[in-house]
Protein backbone atom coordinates (compact mmCIF):
# COMPACT_ATOMS: atom_id res chain seq x y z
CA UNK A 1 0.00 0.00 0.00
CA UNK A 2 0.95 3.66 -0.19
CA UNK A 3 0.41 6.38 2.37
CA UNK A 4 -1.42 8.51 -0.21
CA UNK A 5 -4.96 7.35 0.68
CA UNK A 6 -4.34 8.45 4.25
CA UNK A 7 -3.30 11.94 3.13
CA UNK A 8 -5.39 12.71 0.02
CA UNK A 9 -8.57 10.67 0.41
CA UNK A 10 -11.18 11.78 -2.13
CA UNK A 11 -15.00 11.76 -2.34
CA UNK A 12 -15.36 11.97 1.42
CA UNK A 13 -16.39 14.74 3.83
CA UNK A 14 -14.02 17.70 3.67
CA UNK A 15 -12.19 18.00 7.01
CA UNK A 16 -12.24 21.28 8.89
CA UNK A 17 -8.48 21.27 9.39
CA UNK A 18 -5.41 19.77 7.75
CA UNK A 19 -3.07 17.06 8.93
CA UNK A 20 0.25 18.42 10.19
CA UNK A 21 3.57 16.90 9.14
CA UNK A 22 7.20 17.01 10.24
CA UNK A 23 10.30 14.88 9.93
CA UNK A 24 11.20 15.65 13.56
CA UNK A 25 7.98 14.55 15.26
CA UNK A 26 4.42 15.55 16.19
CA UNK A 27 2.50 15.85 19.46
CA UNK A 28 -1.32 15.83 19.54
CA UNK A 29 -3.33 16.80 22.61
CA UNK A 30 -6.64 18.40 23.52
CA UNK A 31 -4.62 21.22 25.16
CA UNK A 32 -2.28 23.10 22.76
CA UNK A 33 0.12 24.19 25.52
CA UNK A 34 0.44 20.55 26.60
CA UNK A 35 1.23 19.49 23.03
CA UNK A 36 3.72 22.35 22.85
CA UNK A 37 5.35 21.17 26.08
CA UNK A 38 5.87 17.79 24.42
CA UNK A 39 7.41 19.50 21.39
CA UNK A 40 9.81 21.53 23.55
CA UNK A 41 10.92 18.41 25.43
CA UNK A 42 11.65 16.69 22.12
CA UNK A 43 13.61 19.77 21.02
CA UNK A 44 15.69 19.36 24.19
CA UNK A 45 16.62 15.82 23.14
CA UNK A 46 13.78 13.92 24.76
CA UNK A 47 12.02 11.06 23.04
CA UNK A 48 8.32 10.23 22.70
CA UNK A 49 8.13 8.90 26.28
CA UNK A 50 9.65 12.05 27.77
CA UNK A 51 7.34 14.15 25.60
CA UNK A 52 4.25 12.17 26.59
CA UNK A 53 5.04 12.60 30.31
CA UNK A 54 5.52 16.34 29.73
CA UNK A 55 2.22 16.61 27.87
CA UNK A 56 0.29 14.47 30.36
CA UNK A 57 1.56 16.30 33.44
CA UNK A 58 0.82 19.66 31.82
CA UNK A 59 -2.61 18.50 30.74
CA UNK A 60 -3.37 17.33 34.28
CA UNK A 61 -2.92 20.93 35.37
CA UNK A 62 -4.76 22.49 32.46
CA UNK A 63 -7.64 20.02 32.16
CA UNK A 64 -8.21 18.92 35.78
CA UNK A 65 -11.83 18.03 35.11
CA UNK A 66 -10.59 15.02 33.16
CA UNK A 67 -7.18 13.92 34.38
CA UNK A 68 -4.35 14.48 36.83
CA UNK A 69 -2.05 12.71 39.25
CA UNK A 70 -5.06 11.46 41.23
CA UNK A 71 -6.12 9.23 38.31
CA UNK A 72 -5.03 6.19 36.30
CA UNK A 73 -2.98 5.75 33.13
CA UNK A 74 -2.59 3.26 30.28
CA UNK A 75 -0.11 3.49 27.40
CA UNK A 76 1.10 1.70 24.30
CA UNK A 77 4.74 2.43 23.45
CA UNK A 78 6.02 1.73 19.96
CA UNK A 79 9.83 1.48 19.69
CA UNK A 80 10.75 2.11 16.06
CA UNK A 81 14.15 0.42 15.98
CA UNK A 82 12.56 -2.79 17.31
CA UNK A 83 9.28 -2.34 15.39
CA UNK A 84 7.67 -3.53 18.61
CA UNK A 85 4.85 -2.47 20.92
CA UNK A 86 4.99 -2.44 24.74
CA UNK A 87 1.93 -2.13 27.01
CA UNK A 88 1.69 -0.25 30.30
CA UNK A 89 -1.23 -0.78 32.71
CA UNK A 90 -1.02 1.79 35.50
CA UNK A 91 -4.53 1.39 36.84
CA UNK A 92 -4.71 1.48 40.61
CA UNK A 93 -6.19 -1.11 42.92
CA UNK A 94 -8.81 -0.75 45.62
CA UNK A 95 -7.72 -0.40 49.26
CA UNK A 96 -7.10 -3.78 50.94
CA UNK A 97 -10.05 -3.19 53.29
CA UNK A 98 -12.53 -2.35 50.53
CA UNK A 99 -14.65 -5.52 50.57
CA UNK A 100 -18.30 -6.42 50.14
CA UNK A 101 -18.66 -6.99 53.89
CA UNK A 102 -17.15 -3.59 54.69
CA UNK A 103 -19.48 -1.83 52.25
CA UNK A 104 -22.46 -3.75 53.62
CA UNK A 105 -21.55 -2.54 57.10
CA UNK A 106 -21.86 0.99 55.71
CA UNK A 107 -25.27 0.25 54.26
CA UNK A 108 -24.01 0.08 50.67
CA UNK A 109 -25.51 -2.76 48.63
CA UNK A 110 -26.62 -3.15 45.03
CA UNK A 111 -24.22 -0.63 43.54
CA UNK A 112 -21.53 1.79 44.63
CA UNK A 113 -22.18 5.53 44.81
CA UNK A 114 -21.04 7.44 41.73
CA UNK A 115 -18.66 9.65 43.73
CA UNK A 116 -17.29 9.88 47.24
CA UNK A 117 -14.82 8.08 49.43
CA UNK A 118 -15.92 4.51 48.64
CA UNK A 119 -15.12 5.02 44.94
CA UNK A 120 -11.49 6.06 45.50
CA UNK A 121 -8.86 3.65 44.21
CA UNK A 122 -5.09 4.12 44.40
CA UNK A 123 -4.04 6.60 41.69
CA UNK A 124 -1.87 4.84 39.10
CA UNK A 125 -0.70 7.69 36.84
CA UNK A 126 2.51 8.66 38.64
CA UNK A 127 3.63 5.04 38.90
CA UNK A 128 3.01 4.79 35.15
CA UNK A 129 5.16 7.85 34.46
CA UNK A 130 7.96 6.43 36.60
CA UNK A 131 7.86 3.01 34.92
CA UNK A 132 7.73 4.48 31.42
CA UNK A 133 10.55 6.89 32.23
CA UNK A 134 12.77 4.28 33.88
CA UNK A 135 12.50 1.95 30.90
CA UNK A 136 12.50 4.31 27.93
CA UNK A 137 13.06 7.94 28.98
CA UNK A 138 16.16 9.88 27.90
CA UNK A 139 15.90 13.08 29.94
CA UNK A 140 15.69 13.51 33.73
CA UNK A 141 12.14 13.17 35.04
CA UNK A 142 12.51 16.70 36.44
CA UNK A 143 12.93 17.99 32.87
CA UNK A 144 9.83 16.14 31.70
CA UNK A 145 7.79 17.70 34.53
CA UNK A 146 9.28 21.21 34.19
CA UNK A 147 6.56 22.62 31.88
CA UNK A 148 3.74 21.53 34.20
CA UNK A 149 5.53 22.92 37.26
CA UNK A 150 6.16 26.25 35.55
CA UNK A 151 2.57 26.66 34.41
CA UNK A 152 1.24 25.59 37.81
CA UNK A 153 3.28 28.30 39.51
CA UNK A 154 2.95 31.09 36.93
CA UNK A 155 -0.48 30.31 35.49
CA UNK A 156 -1.99 29.59 32.10
CA UNK A 157 -5.07 30.85 30.20
CA UNK A 158 -7.98 28.43 30.33
CA UNK A 159 -9.34 27.02 27.06
CA UNK A 160 -13.00 27.13 25.98
CA UNK A 161 -14.16 23.51 26.18
CA UNK A 162 -12.25 22.95 29.42
CA UNK A 163 -13.92 26.02 30.94
CA UNK A 164 -17.32 24.65 29.93
CA UNK A 165 -16.59 21.24 31.47
CA UNK A 166 -15.20 22.92 34.62
CA UNK A 167 -18.38 24.97 35.06
CA UNK A 168 -20.43 21.77 35.38
CA UNK A 169 -18.67 20.97 38.67
CA UNK A 170 -19.35 24.17 40.61
CA UNK A 171 -21.65 22.46 43.13
CA UNK A 172 -19.26 19.52 43.64
CA UNK A 173 -16.26 21.79 44.14
CA UNK A 174 -18.14 24.06 46.53
CA UNK A 175 -18.89 21.19 48.92
CA UNK A 176 -15.29 20.90 50.19
CA UNK A 177 -13.16 23.80 51.50
CA UNK A 178 -9.99 22.22 50.06
CA UNK A 179 -11.61 21.67 46.66
CA UNK A 180 -13.09 25.16 46.63
CA UNK A 181 -9.78 26.83 47.50
CA UNK A 182 -7.98 24.80 44.82
CA UNK A 183 -10.41 24.91 41.89
CA UNK A 184 -12.66 27.96 42.38
CA UNK A 185 -11.90 31.67 42.11
CA UNK A 186 -13.38 34.94 43.39
CA UNK A 187 -15.99 35.66 46.06
CA UNK A 188 -18.66 34.40 45.72
CA UNK A 189 -16.75 31.39 44.39
CA UNK A 190 -17.08 30.51 40.71
CA UNK A 191 -15.28 28.35 38.19
CA UNK A 192 -12.63 30.08 36.03
CA UNK A 193 -13.70 31.42 32.65
CA UNK A 194 -12.20 30.79 29.23
CA UNK A 195 -9.14 32.98 28.75
CA UNK A 196 -8.72 33.56 32.48
CA UNK A 197 -5.28 32.83 33.94
CA UNK A 198 -5.38 30.01 36.48
CA UNK A 199 -2.63 28.92 38.90
CA UNK A 200 -2.28 25.84 41.09
CA UNK A 201 0.75 26.27 43.39
CA UNK A 202 -0.24 23.22 45.46
CA UNK A 203 0.03 21.00 42.37
CA UNK A 204 3.42 22.57 41.61
CA UNK A 205 4.63 21.41 45.03
CA UNK A 206 3.28 17.89 44.48
CA UNK A 207 4.96 17.69 41.06
CA UNK A 208 8.27 18.91 42.52
CA UNK A 209 8.22 16.03 45.00
CA UNK A 210 7.76 13.63 42.09
CA UNK A 211 10.51 15.36 40.10
CA UNK A 212 12.91 15.02 43.05
CA UNK A 213 11.97 11.56 44.35
CA UNK A 214 10.25 9.75 41.48
CA UNK A 215 7.32 7.51 42.41
CA UNK A 216 8.24 7.70 46.12
CA UNK A 217 7.52 11.44 45.95
CA UNK A 218 3.87 10.50 45.52
CA UNK A 219 3.30 7.04 47.03
CA UNK A 220 5.29 7.78 50.16
CA UNK A 221 5.90 10.88 52.26
CA UNK A 222 3.64 13.95 52.62
CA UNK A 223 1.55 13.40 49.47
CA UNK A 224 0.71 9.82 50.43
CA UNK A 225 -0.15 10.94 53.95
CA UNK A 226 -2.46 13.66 52.61
CA UNK A 227 -4.27 11.09 50.43
CA UNK A 228 -4.78 8.72 53.37
CA UNK A 229 -5.87 11.55 55.65
CA UNK A 230 -8.63 12.82 53.36
CA UNK A 231 -9.91 9.30 52.59
CA UNK A 232 -10.01 8.19 56.22
CA UNK A 233 -11.57 11.47 57.34
CA UNK A 234 -14.55 10.56 55.15
CA UNK A 235 -14.85 7.00 56.46
CA UNK A 236 -12.67 5.22 53.91
CA UNK A 237 -10.12 2.47 54.55
CA UNK A 238 -7.09 3.44 52.46
CA UNK A 239 -3.71 3.01 54.20
CA UNK A 240 -0.15 4.08 53.51
CA UNK A 241 0.60 0.45 52.62
CA UNK A 242 -2.10 0.49 49.92
CA UNK A 243 -0.16 3.30 48.24
CA UNK A 244 3.40 2.15 48.90
CA UNK A 245 2.80 -1.42 47.73
CA UNK A 246 1.11 -0.55 44.45
CA UNK A 247 3.07 -1.16 41.25
CA UNK A 248 2.08 -0.71 37.60
CA UNK A 249 2.29 -3.62 35.20
CA UNK A 250 3.97 -4.15 31.84
CA UNK A 251 1.50 -6.19 29.77
CA UNK A 252 1.50 -7.88 26.38
CA UNK A 253 -0.82 -6.01 23.99
CA UNK A 254 -3.70 -7.88 22.35
CA UNK A 255 -4.45 -7.68 18.62
CA UNK A 256 -6.78 -8.59 15.81
CA UNK A 257 -6.71 -8.01 12.07
CA UNK A 258 -9.30 -5.99 10.19
CA UNK A 259 -9.18 -6.35 6.41
CA UNK A 260 -5.40 -6.69 6.44
CA UNK A 261 -4.66 -4.04 9.09
CA UNK A 262 -3.45 -4.99 12.57
CA UNK A 263 -5.32 -3.29 15.41
CA UNK A 264 -3.75 -3.29 18.88
CA UNK A 265 -5.30 -2.63 22.29
CA UNK A 266 -4.32 -3.42 25.87
CA UNK A 267 -5.65 -6.57 27.57
CA UNK A 268 -8.18 -6.64 30.44
CA UNK A 269 -8.89 -5.11 32.93
CA UNK A 270 -9.65 -2.55 30.19
CA UNK A 271 -12.40 -2.47 27.56
CA UNK A 272 -9.98 -2.59 24.60
CA UNK A 273 -10.96 -6.20 23.94
CA UNK A 274 -14.49 -4.96 23.12
CA UNK A 275 -13.12 -2.78 20.31
CA UNK A 276 -11.34 -5.79 18.82
CA UNK A 277 -14.37 -8.08 19.12
CA UNK A 278 -16.56 -5.37 17.62
CA UNK A 279 -14.19 -5.07 14.65
CA UNK A 280 -14.16 -8.86 14.20
CA UNK A 281 -17.96 -8.82 13.99
CA UNK A 282 -17.97 -5.78 11.67
CA UNK A 283 -15.54 -7.61 9.37
CA UNK A 284 -18.34 -10.07 8.55
CA UNK A 285 -20.22 -7.27 6.73
CA UNK A 286 -19.31 -5.42 3.48
CA UNK A 287 -19.05 -1.99 5.11
CA UNK A 288 -16.81 -0.57 2.38
CA UNK A 289 -19.37 -1.55 -0.26
CA UNK A 290 -22.29 -0.30 1.81
CA UNK A 291 -20.64 3.12 2.01
CA UNK A 292 -19.75 5.67 4.66
CA UNK A 293 -22.68 6.60 6.91
CA UNK A 294 -24.98 4.28 4.96
CA UNK A 295 -27.94 2.76 6.78
CA UNK A 296 -26.61 -0.78 6.34
CA UNK A 297 -23.14 0.09 7.64
CA UNK A 298 -24.44 2.08 10.62
CA UNK A 299 -26.89 -0.67 11.57
CA UNK A 300 -24.19 -3.36 11.41
CA UNK A 301 -21.81 -1.31 13.56
CA UNK A 302 -24.42 -0.45 16.20
CA UNK A 303 -25.48 -4.09 16.48
CA UNK A 304 -21.84 -5.24 16.61
CA UNK A 305 -21.31 -2.81 19.48
CA UNK A 306 -24.17 -4.34 21.47
CA UNK A 307 -22.82 -7.87 21.00
CA UNK A 308 -19.22 -6.99 21.92
CA UNK A 309 -20.25 -4.96 24.97
CA UNK A 310 -22.51 -7.76 26.23
CA UNK A 311 -19.38 -9.94 26.37
CA UNK A 312 -17.39 -7.11 27.96
CA UNK A 313 -19.81 -6.83 30.85
CA UNK A 314 -20.09 -10.60 31.28
CA UNK A 315 -16.45 -11.68 31.20
CA UNK A 316 -14.03 -8.81 31.83
CA UNK A 317 -12.41 -7.91 35.14
CA UNK A 318 -8.97 -8.00 36.76
CA UNK A 319 -7.10 -11.03 35.32
CA UNK A 320 -5.23 -11.44 38.64
CA UNK A 321 -8.52 -12.49 40.26
CA UNK A 322 -10.24 -14.57 37.57
CA UNK A 323 -9.42 -16.21 34.25
CA UNK A 324 -10.42 -13.93 31.37
CA UNK A 325 -11.25 -15.77 28.10
CA UNK A 326 -9.25 -13.39 25.90
CA UNK A 327 -8.42 -15.85 23.10
CA UNK A 328 -12.02 -17.04 22.84
CA UNK A 329 -13.42 -13.52 22.74
CA UNK A 330 -10.94 -12.52 20.03
CA UNK A 331 -11.51 -15.54 17.80
CA UNK A 332 -12.77 -14.96 14.27
CA UNK A 333 -14.98 -18.05 14.66
CA UNK A 334 -16.81 -16.48 17.61
CA UNK A 335 -17.20 -13.24 15.64
CA UNK A 336 -18.79 -15.10 12.73
CA UNK A 337 -21.26 -16.75 15.11
CA UNK A 338 -22.05 -13.46 16.83
CA UNK A 339 -22.59 -11.76 13.45
CA UNK A 340 -25.32 -14.29 12.63
CA UNK A 341 -27.35 -12.82 15.51
CA UNK A 342 -27.63 -9.49 13.70
CA UNK A 343 -30.95 -9.09 11.92
CA UNK A 344 -30.21 -6.92 8.83
CA UNK A 345 -33.69 -5.38 9.00
CA UNK A 346 -34.25 -4.88 12.72
CA UNK A 347 -32.51 -3.54 15.83
CA UNK A 348 -32.07 -5.97 18.71
CA UNK A 349 -32.73 -4.35 22.07
CA UNK A 350 -31.27 -7.06 24.32
CA UNK A 351 -28.18 -8.82 22.94
CA UNK A 352 -27.09 -11.82 25.07
CA UNK A 353 -23.44 -12.46 25.96
CA UNK A 354 -21.54 -15.26 24.28
CA UNK A 355 -21.79 -18.73 25.77
CA UNK A 356 -18.15 -19.74 26.13
CA UNK A 357 -16.86 -23.21 26.87
CA UNK A 358 -15.50 -23.30 30.40
CA UNK A 359 -16.39 -20.08 31.24
CA UNK A 360 -18.12 5.99 33.14
CA UNK A 361 -16.46 9.56 31.42
CA UNK A 362 -13.99 12.37 31.75
CA UNK A 363 -10.62 11.45 30.32
CA UNK A 364 -7.78 12.81 28.18
CA UNK A 365 -6.01 11.08 25.32
CA UNK A 366 -2.72 12.23 23.81
CA UNK A 367 -0.22 10.78 21.39
CA UNK A 368 3.35 11.64 20.41
CA UNK A 369 5.70 10.53 17.67
CA UNK A 370 9.36 11.57 17.90
CA UNK A 371 12.07 12.03 15.29
CA UNK A 372 13.09 8.37 15.41
CA UNK A 373 9.50 7.23 14.85
CA UNK A 374 8.85 6.09 18.43
CA UNK A 375 5.18 6.53 19.32
CA UNK A 376 3.41 6.81 22.66
CA UNK A 377 -0.36 6.30 22.68
CA UNK A 378 -1.43 7.40 26.18
CA UNK A 379 -4.71 7.82 28.00
CA UNK A 380 -5.27 9.15 31.51
CA UNK A 381 -8.35 9.90 33.58
CA UNK A 382 -10.06 10.81 36.84
CA UNK A 383 -13.13 8.91 35.51
CA UNK A 384 -15.91 11.44 36.28
CA UNK A 385 -15.42 15.17 36.00
CA UNK A 386 -13.19 15.98 38.99
CA UNK A 387 -13.34 12.34 40.04
CA UNK A 388 -14.44 11.48 43.56
CA UNK A 389 -14.72 15.08 44.73
CA UNK A 390 -11.95 14.55 47.34
CA UNK A 391 -8.92 16.86 47.20
CA UNK A 392 -5.98 15.91 49.51
CA UNK A 393 -4.97 18.87 51.65
CA UNK A 394 -2.27 20.91 49.95
CA UNK A 395 -2.04 18.46 47.04
CA UNK A 396 -3.60 20.43 44.19
CA UNK A 397 -5.19 17.34 42.64
CA UNK A 398 -8.44 15.40 42.85
CA UNK A 399 -8.68 11.69 43.66
CA UNK A 400 -10.40 9.55 41.03
CA UNK A 401 -13.72 7.71 41.48
CA UNK A 402 -12.72 4.72 39.34
CA UNK A 403 -13.96 2.28 41.99
CA UNK A 404 -17.52 3.14 40.96
CA UNK A 405 -17.07 0.65 38.11
CA UNK A 406 -16.79 -2.34 40.45
CA UNK A 407 -19.74 -4.71 40.70
CA UNK A 408 -21.27 -5.48 44.11
CA UNK A 409 -22.77 -8.72 42.83
CA UNK A 410 -20.83 -11.62 44.42
CA UNK A 411 -18.89 -14.04 42.24
CA UNK A 412 -18.49 -11.86 39.14
CA UNK A 413 -15.17 -11.14 37.33
CA UNK A 414 -15.59 -7.50 38.32
CA UNK A 415 -16.83 -7.97 41.92
CA UNK A 416 -15.06 -5.61 44.32
CA UNK A 417 -12.23 -7.04 46.46
CA UNK A 418 -9.23 -5.61 48.24
CA UNK A 419 -6.25 -4.78 46.01
CA UNK A 420 -8.28 -5.50 42.88
CA UNK A 421 -8.49 -3.30 39.79
CA UNK A 422 -11.97 -2.56 38.37
CA UNK A 423 -13.12 -3.09 34.82
CA UNK A 424 -11.65 -0.02 33.18
CA UNK A 425 -12.97 2.24 30.44
CA UNK A 426 -9.81 4.07 29.31
CA UNK A 427 -7.89 2.53 26.40
CA UNK A 428 -5.06 3.63 24.08
CA UNK A 429 -4.83 2.05 20.61
CA UNK A 430 -2.53 1.41 17.65
CA UNK A 431 -3.13 0.60 13.98
CA UNK A 432 -0.62 -0.64 11.42
CA UNK A 433 -0.16 -2.09 7.96
CA UNK A 434 2.97 -2.51 5.85
CA UNK A 435 5.19 0.45 6.77
CA UNK A 436 2.47 2.66 8.29
CA UNK A 437 2.20 2.98 12.09
CA UNK A 438 -0.68 4.93 13.69
CA UNK A 439 -1.06 5.78 17.36
CA UNK A 440 -4.63 6.83 18.13
CA UNK A 441 -7.29 7.06 20.80
CA UNK A 442 -10.72 8.54 21.46
CA UNK A 443 -11.72 9.07 25.07
CA UNK A 444 -15.10 9.14 26.79
CA UNK A 445 -16.23 6.39 29.16
CA UNK A 446 -18.01 3.47 27.47
CA UNK A 447 -17.82 5.44 24.22
CA UNK A 448 -14.20 4.47 23.72
CA UNK A 449 -14.20 0.94 22.29
CA UNK A 450 -17.06 1.76 19.90
CA UNK A 451 -15.35 5.01 18.85
CA UNK A 452 -12.10 3.12 18.19
CA UNK A 453 -13.93 0.66 15.94
CA UNK A 454 -15.56 3.51 14.00
CA UNK A 455 -12.19 5.26 13.57
CA UNK A 456 -10.59 2.07 12.23
CA UNK A 457 -13.50 1.48 9.85
CA UNK A 458 -13.30 5.05 8.55
CA UNK A 459 -9.64 4.53 7.62
CA UNK A 460 -9.75 0.92 6.45
CA UNK A 461 -13.21 0.68 4.85
CA UNK A 462 -13.54 4.22 3.55
CA UNK A 463 -9.96 5.39 2.94
CA UNK A 464 -10.14 8.41 5.20
CA UNK A 465 -7.21 10.41 6.48
CA UNK A 466 -6.66 10.37 10.23
CA UNK A 467 -8.07 13.91 10.38
CA UNK A 468 -11.20 12.92 8.46
CA UNK A 469 -11.63 9.87 10.67
CA UNK A 470 -11.43 12.00 13.81
CA UNK A 471 -13.93 14.51 12.45
CA UNK A 472 -16.40 11.98 10.99
CA UNK A 473 -19.81 11.90 12.66
CA UNK A 474 -20.11 9.17 15.28
CA UNK A 475 -22.74 7.19 17.09
CA UNK A 476 -22.38 6.22 20.72
CA UNK A 477 -24.37 3.96 23.01
CA UNK A 478 -23.52 4.44 26.67
CA UNK A 479 -25.91 1.75 27.87
CA UNK A 480 -25.54 -2.03 27.64
CA UNK A 481 -29.20 -2.85 26.91
CA UNK A 482 -32.02 -1.33 24.92
CA UNK A 483 -32.15 0.20 21.43
CA UNK A 484 -31.19 3.71 22.49
CA UNK A 485 -28.28 5.23 20.59
CA UNK A 486 -26.96 8.79 20.33
CA UNK A 487 -25.88 10.18 16.96
CA UNK A 488 -24.20 13.38 15.91
CA UNK A 489 -26.26 15.66 13.68
CA UNK A 490 -23.69 15.28 10.88
CA UNK A 491 -25.02 11.76 10.22
CA UNK A 492 -27.53 12.27 7.37
CA UNK A 493 -31.19 12.72 8.26
CA UNK A 494 -32.38 10.08 5.79
CA UNK A 495 -30.03 7.51 7.35
CA UNK A 496 -31.30 8.37 10.83
CA UNK A 497 -34.90 8.03 9.61
CA UNK A 498 -34.22 4.62 8.10
CA UNK A 499 -32.49 3.43 11.26
CA UNK A 500 -35.46 4.65 13.30
CA UNK A 501 -37.79 2.58 11.12
CA UNK A 502 -35.62 -0.47 11.97
CA UNK A 503 -36.21 0.04 15.70
CA UNK A 504 -33.23 2.18 16.73
CA UNK A 505 -34.23 4.88 19.22
CA UNK A 506 -31.99 7.75 18.11
CA UNK A 507 -31.15 10.79 20.21
CA UNK A 508 -29.58 13.37 17.88
CA UNK A 509 -26.91 15.56 19.42
CA UNK A 510 -25.33 18.76 18.05
CA UNK A 511 -21.70 18.87 16.99
CA UNK A 512 -19.02 19.21 19.71
CA UNK A 513 -21.14 17.38 22.29
CA UNK A 514 -18.76 15.67 24.78
CA UNK A 515 -20.67 12.35 24.65
CA UNK A 516 -18.85 11.28 21.48
CA UNK A 517 -15.35 11.70 22.88
CA UNK A 518 -12.27 13.62 21.84
CA UNK A 519 -9.51 11.95 19.83
CA UNK A 520 -5.94 12.42 18.63
CA UNK A 521 -3.79 10.49 16.16
CA UNK A 522 -0.25 10.39 14.77
CA UNK A 523 1.35 8.48 11.89
CA UNK A 524 4.91 7.33 11.29
CA UNK A 525 5.69 6.39 7.70
CA UNK A 526 8.68 4.05 8.04
CA UNK A 527 9.69 4.51 4.40
CA UNK A 528 9.78 8.28 4.11
CA UNK A 529 10.51 9.00 7.78
CA UNK A 530 7.74 11.63 7.82
CA UNK A 531 5.47 11.97 10.84
CA UNK A 532 1.88 13.20 10.66
CA UNK A 533 -0.59 14.31 13.31
CA UNK A 534 -4.30 15.13 13.69
CA UNK A 535 -6.50 16.49 16.47
CA UNK A 536 -10.24 16.26 17.10
CA UNK A 537 -12.02 19.61 16.58
CA UNK A 538 -14.62 18.67 19.18
CA UNK A 539 -12.17 19.88 21.85
CA UNK A 540 -9.63 22.70 22.22
CA UNK A 541 -6.72 20.64 20.94
CA UNK A 542 -4.07 20.74 18.30
CA UNK A 543 -1.45 18.58 16.65
CA UNK A 544 1.85 20.46 16.77
CA UNK A 545 4.86 19.51 14.62
CA UNK A 546 8.40 19.54 15.96
CA UNK A 547 10.45 22.06 13.94
CA UNK A 548 13.87 21.38 12.46
CA UNK A 549 16.79 22.51 14.67
CA UNK A 550 17.57 25.49 12.42
CA UNK A 551 18.53 27.75 15.34
CA UNK A 552 20.60 25.19 17.21
CA UNK A 553 24.15 26.32 18.01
Amino acid sequence: MTLLPLILAAALPVPGRSIVASQQGVAASSQPLAAQAAVHVMERGGNAVDAAIAANSTQGLMEPTSNGIGGDLFALVYIAKEDKLYGMNASGWSPAGMTLSFLKSKGIEGELPYRGVYTVTVPGAVSGWAALHDRFGKLPLSTDLAPAIWYAEHGFPLMEVTSMLWSRSLKLLSESPESASTWLVDNPPRTPRAGEVFKNPNLARSLRLIAEHGRDGFYKGPTAQAIVDVVRSKGGVMTLDDLAQFKPEWVSPIQTTYHGWTVTELPPNGQGIAALEMLNIMEQFPLSQDGFHSTKAMHAMIEAKKLAYADLLEYIGDPHFSKIPVEQLLSKKLAAERAKLIDPAKANCNEPPSKLAGMGSDTIYLTVVDGEGNIVSLIQSNYAGFGSGLTPKGGGFMLQNRGNLFSLKPGQPNTIEGHKRPLHTIIPAFLQKDEVRIGFGIMGGWNQAQAHAQFVSDIVDHGMTIQQALEAGRFTKGTFEGCDVEMESSIPQDVRDELTSMGHKIDVKPLRTPNFGYGQAVIFDRRSGVKFGASDPRHDGEAIPVPAPYLAR
